[in-house]
């Protein structure tokens, strides 16, 4: 690992010089992979050079230990213990730091909701897990853009499928997969009686044309009038489209937009993050497990968290996390769940030996 490390810190040396010599500015594509080198190369070199500090005060109480006055020696050990201790924690953080990086980490991502078993109360529940996603998207600078959904008459959700656009939003959103159970007394529920429900997430990383290539003799490609719930924006014209993918079987539908091209965009990215989540599954044998496990379920059909509202409770069951802040996570204060996990996934890896 230490050898590693090495060349990692020679590496971003080099990259400092080089941007420090304005030259390279005269390439624009040159530097801006430089720029982003020397990004993604800083935590672990800034690391080392923490852990090499320790080490040498470290050696530095090794020394004091040797003192012929007492009063040195108990410094020494002191100091020494605390340089150990620091050691310990800057040596997991570089092993963390080393793993080998999700390849879908900084792509944007496409979500689906779905509502599940509960009726009305499930699709409520479903619009209340967009209105939290939207607004975590909002705190972290990513922009959402609703690709599809389909309303009740009480403004529940059916379904949904909306894009989140920003750098690094795979990586804050890819634990998100699965069931989520809500524990709550409807609003109408008389006796007061709570109900159990639940939704579906799926979340896809967004692929790019150059990454997949559809065959427009594989598409079949149907128009149809969109509509609302209980008539509502009913379009005379037939704008929305219905992609289906022959060889595949997959269908997607988009029928936000009033613009029929508008909408055929978004069908289109939809179906391209569908079909690259489905060929990355067939081929990396990590990316299904990452899909499979999500720390613990990873399948749409495992219950992931229960959002009890009586007592104010969210639960995370596959890293056995509860937290007493439901009200503060449905208004979209996300972190402290999403870093939980991120770091158990890590935990795993390093524990099962994905490490350098």
């Amino acid at each position: 690992m230490f050898e590693k490390l090495e060349q990692i810190r020679q590496r971003w040396q080099e990259i400092q010089r080089q941007l420090e010599d304005g030259s390279v500015y005269a390439d624009p594509a040159l530097a801006a992979r430089l720029l982003k080198e020397q990004k993604d190369l800083a935590p672990v070199a800034q690391t080392f050079a923490q852990w090499e500090a320790a080490k040498a005060d470290l050696d530095t109480a090794l020394e004091l230990q040797k003192d012929p006055d007492p009063e040195m020696r108990a410094m020494g050990e002191q100091e020494w213990q605390a340089a150990k201790e620091q050691m310990d924690q800057l040596e997991l953080s570089l092993r963390q730091l080393l793993l080998p990086r999700d390849a879908d980490d900084d792509k944007s991502v496409i979500i689906e909701i779905r509502s599940g078993v509960g009726g009305e109360e499930a699709a409520l529940f479903a619009a209340n897990l967009f209105r939290m996603y939207a607004m975590y998207a909002e705190r972290r600078r990513f922009s959402v853009e609703v690709m599809n959904e389909n309303r009740t008459e009480l403004g529940g959700i059916k379904e949904i499928s909306f894009a989140v656009e920003g750098q690094g939003a795979w990586a804050r959103f890819k634990f998100e997969s699965g069931t989520h159970r809500v524990q709550r007394v409807p609003d109408t529920e008389s006796q007061g009686r709570i109900q159990t429900s639940a939704a579906t997430v799926a979340v896809l990383p967004e692929a790019q044309e150059v990454e997949l290539e559809i065959n427009p003799a594989d598409l079949q490609i149907d128009t149809y009038r969109s509509g609302g719930a209980g008539g509502q924006h009913v379009n005379k014209t037939e704008s929305a489209i219905r992609i289906t993918h022959l060889p595949t079987g997959t269908v997607v539908e988009c029928q936000d937009e009033r613009s029929q091209y508008k909408n055929k965009d978004r069908a289109m990215k939809l179906l391209r993050a569908k079909l690259y989540q489905r060929e990355q599954e067939k081929l990396d044998a990590q990316r299904a497990d990452l899909r499979r496990d999500q720390v613990g379920t990873g399948d749409r059909s495992g219950r992931v968290r229960t959002y009890n509202f009586p007592q104010g409770r969210l639960t995370d069951h596959r890293i056995s996390l509860t937290l007493y802040k439901l009200d503060q996570v449905m208004n979209g204060d996300l972190d402290e769940l999403i870093d939980a996990l991120t770091a158990a996934y890590q935990a795993e890896r390093l524990r099962t030996g994905q490490q350098p």
